[in-house]
Order: structure tokens, then sequence, then C-alpha cells
């Protein structure tokens, strides 16, 4: 995989390099599942922000709740009790 290099700060590369020791991984590992944590955490930010924003909306959330009912009732369709 290519690579290129970034410039941070001295206290993060002590922490990253700390953590690679603290885990056994490699550095880049441990950066690689720091941004993919974060942006986790953003994508489910983001969709709690639209969320709220829904919600303002009493008609716009009615639908979505209806929606969601609409939903609820095909969730067994065509399984039998086991």
């Amino acid at each position: 995989m290519p690579t290129t290099t970034i410039r941070v700060s001295k206290k993060i590369h002590d922490q990253v390099r700390a953590l690679a020791q603290q885990t056994g991984e490699t550095m880049q590992d441990v950066i690689s599942k720091a941004i993919e944590q974060y942006q986790e955490q953003l994508f489910w930010r983001q969709v709690n922000e639209a969320y709220a924003r829904l919600r303002q909306d009493p008609t716009a959330w009615q639908e979505e709740q209806e929606e969601r009912r609409l939903w609820d009732n095909t969730l067994m369709d065509g399984l039998e009790e086991e």
C-alpha cells in the first residue's frame, strides 16, 4: 500500500508510539483505527443531528413514525415461529 508523510505534534507522535507499544500494533495501525473510530463517531453524530432536526418538524416526525409502524408490521412476514 502506498504511504505518505503527515506532520503531527511531538505530543501526538509520542502518544501514538505509546499506544503502539502498549497494543503491539504498528503506529500506522493505531492511527488507522483512530481515524476509523472518528469517522464512525462523526457518522452517528450526524445521524443523531438529522433525527433531531426531523423531530423539530411535527409533520415530518409523524410521517417517520408511521413509516416505522408499517415496517414493524413486516418484521415476521413469512417466518414461522420457532
